[in-house]
């Protein structure tokens, strides 16, 4: 089957080990030069009805995604990935 990056956007992604939902699909990274997947973005969900904010950013390694449906995508996870860590900016860092 043939998807398109928009085809993930705000698809929940759910851990089948668990049943947890860990949060929506906001980016895909994508290796360069051989121009095959190799991660999705996964923005975690809202804190308290999104009064306080929601959880950071994490990656998930494409080998552990297993299945893409219509409104899920199913990974295998044992535990929860770690925080992406933002880019830092090399020009306002100092």
């Amino acid at each position: 089957m043939i998807y398109r990056i928009s085809d993930f956007k705000y698809k929940d992604v759910i851990n089948i080990k668990d049943g947890n939902c860990l949060g929506t699909i906001c980016d895909v990274e994508i290796e360069g030069e051989k121009a095959v997947v190799i991660a999705v973005v996964v923005r975690g969900r809202f804190r308290f009805f999104g009064l306080f904010g929601k959880a950071e950013e994490f990656v998930i390694p494409w080998e552990d995604v297993k299945v893409i449906g219509d409104d899920a995508v199913l990974v295998c996870l044992d535990r929860r990935p770690e925080p992406k860590r933002p880019k830092r900016d090399r020009y306002f860092d100092e």
